[in-house]
């Protein structure tokens, strides 16, 4: 069956593309949660001018991250916590605290799951840290991970 979305589909394409697939997942998934229409002549109009937004959206969005990239590029973050005498910490820093004290520092909200780490940090030092704005968007921070006193 011939659609066109109306709403990005992982794996499948954007808002406004003319896709094929089987029956049962148009009859089943997309066209009973609105993410797709019925491609017919008529919704040729509506699929270009969904195309268009779409692209228009993803623009000033790509825009204001790399705005926000420019600020965010110069932020260092300090964060004391307890440690060893060798420098482990008792416990970590994760991506939920680096998000906040982000937020702190720079005024716009990060969440967590922005914040990329592959795994918490565990020892005192210097450490960057990229941050995904938008998915073609990412900034390195550096955190400083301290002794407490």
């Amino acid at each position: 069956m011939e659609l066109v979305l109306r709403e990005p589909v992982t794996g499948l394409g954007r808002r406004g593309d003319y896709v094929r697939v089987a029956d049962g997942y148009a009859r089943n998934y997309l066209l009973p949660k609105g993410l797709a229409i019925v491609a017919t002549p008529k919704v040729a109009a509506q699929a270009e001018a969904m195309r268009k937004a779409s692209a228009e959206k993803h623009q000033r969005e790509l825009e204001a991250a790399s705005e926000l990239a420019s600020q965010l590029v110069a932020l260092e973050i300090n964060l004391s916590k307890r440690s060893s005498r060798d420098g482990k910490l008792f416990g970590s820093v994760t991506t939920g605290e680096i998000a906040e004290k982000v937020t702190e520092l720079a005024g716009v909200t990060i969440d967590r799951h922005q914040v990329n780490m592959s795994e918490p940090i565990k020892t005192t030092g210097t450490f960057s840290v990229p941050i995904r704005l938008h998915p073609e968007v990412e900034v390195a921070i550096n955190v400083e991970v301290i002794a407490e006193s």
